[in-house]
């Protein structure tokens, strides 16, 4: 699906914990999360901890957007 919606000319994001699954199914910017009961989030954090935590996985999945790529980039 990640392929075929590039392919239509929309950049894709693709947010995960296991990027290897990413890698799998062709995910062309892949963006590493948290954990995999919260993957952009922990909830162990006070709410400005969090949010500032969720704030940056945001920005760094916009980055992702913007930057060309011609193979698989995992955005660390």
């Amino acid at each position: 699906m990640v392929k075929e919606v590039e392919r239509a000319g929309l950049p894709v994001v693709h947010m995960c914990t296991v990027t290897p699954i990413s890698m799998t199914v062709g995910a062309n910017r892949i963006v590493p999360t948290i954990a995999i009961p919260h993957p952009l989030g922990n909830p162990a954090l006070d709410p400005a901890e969090e949010k500032a935590l969720r704030r940056k996985l945001v920005e760094k999945a916009l980055t992702a957007l913007q930057t060309e790529v011609e193979d698989q980039t995992i955005f660390e």
